[in-house]
């Protein structure tokens, strides 16, 4: 379970918990770590929390809207909500059946799901098979920009992408200690948040990075700092000009 930072487009992780088990998290341990979270920086600190359809259930939602802490999460399409009004209750879809592809709703009414009041709002979009579904958030407020928001979620699998395949391999360890495990993590972490420092630096200091005719940029600023840091660390003409320790070290 991990929980991190949204900035600028990057989710950068904070903190982190590896489960000794198989499967989701449960509410329990989802409360400690955002109380860890709140403990070091502060509730104020906290704009919105997003998260995907795992993450969900009657006492997780109750804690965040007792703590009074903005959430856009996504629910599966068979949760069924009750109409608090009415005593109606039914499948959240039946809300937004007649949405089509690409379109966006917000209700202005509050419903109830697992016994919690809630804003909500859906979009259909395609899945990853190139099929339609609908895509439904639950919010504490403001559901208006809950869809925007909630897209911010997919920067933590760029993040992972950055620590497994596209960067450190992670995936690759022989390790099976999960405290050595947790050091590896936290040791990668550390290194994936150097690298995007340093392409940053490069991009405004040095050679920007490529935008593309689509208006996206050639290459990442984690991959361009990566290469580079990689360069200097294995090339031998670079290491006779620079202290690689006070390199490492940041100073």
């Amino acid at each position: 379970m991990l929980l991190a930072i949204v900035y600028k487009g990057v989710a950068f992780p904070i903190i982190f918990k590896l489960m000794p088990k198989r499967g989701n998290s449960h509410t329990k341990e989802r409360i400690e770590i955002v109380n860890h979270y709140i403990r070091l920086f502060g509730k104020q600190t906290i704009q919105y929390l997003v998260a995907d359809r795992e993450f969900v259930g009657e006492h997780w939602i109750d804690y965040l809207n007792f703590n009074r802490i903005e959430y856009h999460i996504r629910i599966r399409d068979n949760f069924r909500v009750t109409n608090p009004k009415t005593g109606k209750r039914f499948k959240a879809t039946w809300l937004f059946s007649d949405l089509k592809l690409n379109e966006t709703r917000f209700l202005h009414s509050i419903y109830n799901i697992h016994n919690q009041l809630c804003y909500l709002s859906a979009s259909k979009i395609k899945n990853k098979e190139g099929k339609p579904e609908f895509q439904i958030i639950v919010s504490f407020c403001k559901p208006e920009i809950a869809q925007k928001i909630y897209k911010e979620r997919r920067q933590i699998e760029t993040a992972f992408r950055a620590m497994k395949t596209s960067g450190f391999n992670l995936e690759d360890t022989h390790l099976t200690d999960i405290e050595r495990i947790e050091k590896l993590v936290a040791i990668v972490t550390i290194a994936f948040c150097r690298a995007y420092l340093v392409g940053i630096y490069l991009h405004e200091n040095r050679k920007p990075v490529r935008i593309l005719n689509n208006g996206r940029m050639a290459k990442s600023y984690f991959k361009y700092g990566l290469n580079f840091i990689a360069t200097v660390l294995l090339n031998a003409g670079f290491q006779s000009n620079i202290d690689v320790f006070k390199f490492l070290s940041c100073t």
